[in-house]
């Protein structure tokens, strides 16, 4: 994850180069360090420097690292035949190389050519299966086709040997989440918070989840965990309030004419998450509080 640092120290470098102030190599190596996306960019200044040929021979054996970055902004533009261009000076330089293999597969892929890019994939993982690039450019080349069921499979099988790639858990729990497999993208958020205890969005999506399932134990687990999302967020997260609201009025209903014991403390929680909305929309949206109270009112909360 970029920090407000980076990114603040990546936009002023942009902002610099875009000007014509200079610093694009120190631009195009610090996009490599915080592996952010900024194609179009990659592409205009990394040529502008290969297309020098003093520019280029200064840069030693990191040449090679540019001319790698640009044929990926480049496949990510469609600009295929600058994509073959730096492939092919790639391919000269390193013929028998599999990290250049892994290029000319993405080009097969960027092409539409679906068939050939599987069986260059499946190549370069017979030759090394801890490739994790090639692992995801199969669940990437699934979810291009529309094959979602690949894509999780295919992620499951990378799973089953990285299983500490956060990234990878939170795409399988979107791609869950997507075929309404909500039981389990629930694991799969569980999975993350154990990993990862401290991170809101992880408590916030998992509770979610538990919401849409529904049903007595999984609201009452869901409104736990949109209350820790917001201790976590330091009382600030409108939509795990609006969770809290929405679990404690399908509780109520749930639990209606049952033991009182069935029902106890829900109601200084919800008229506390009640309370911080409101605030929260004077503040922000006050042309807006109006709507907010008919909506709590319909669900039977008030703060």
């Amino acid at each position: 994850m970029v920090s407000k640092a980076e990114e603040a120290e990546l936009n002023r470098l942009e902002t610099q180069v875009d000007n014509g102030g200079g610093g694009a190599w120190d631009y195009l190596c610090l996009i490599r360090k915080l592996k952010v996306r900024r194609s179009h960019k990659v592409l205009n200044y990394g040529l502008s420097i290969l297309n020098d040929s003093r520019k280029r021979s200064g840069l030693g054996q990191e040449e090679w690292t540019l001319y790698e970055q640009v044929t990926i902004a480049a496949l990510d533009c469609q600009a295929i035949d600058v994509a073959k261009d730096c492939i092919k000076v790639l391919q000269k330089k390193f013929p028998q190389s599999k990290r250049v293999g892994r290029l000319e597969a993405m080009l097969l892929e960027a092409k539409g050519l679906w068939a050939e890019a599987e069986k260059a994939y499946a190549s370069l993982l017979e030759e090394n299966p801890c490739d994790q690039i090639v692992h995801k450019r199969r669940v990437a080349l699934a979810k291009a086709q529309g094959n979602i069921a690949g894509a999780i499979e295919w992620l499951n099988k990378y799973l089953e040997t990285f299983m500490a790639d956060h990234d990878a858990w939170r795409e399988l729990a979107e791609l869950y989440i997507s075929l309404q497999m909500y039981k389990q993208a629930v694991f799969c958020y569980e999975e993350l918070i154990l990993s990862q205890p401290t991170v809101p969005l992880f408590h916030l999506a998992y509770a979610d989840v538990l919401y849409t399932l529904g049903g007595l134990e999984n609201l009452q687990t869901a409104k736990k965990y949109y209350a820790s999302t917001i201790d976590l967020t330091g009382g600030k997260n409108t939509r795990a309030l609006f969770g809290i609201c929405l679990c404690t009025s399908a509780i109520a209903q749930l639990t209606r004419g049952r033991n009182k014991e069935d029902k106890e403390g829900p109601a200084e929680l919800q008229s506390l998450a009640a309370t911080a909305l409101e605030k929260d929309y004077k503040q922000r949206a006050p042309h807006k509080l109006s709507l907010l109270s008919s909506v709590l009112k319909g669900l039977k909360v008030s703060p």
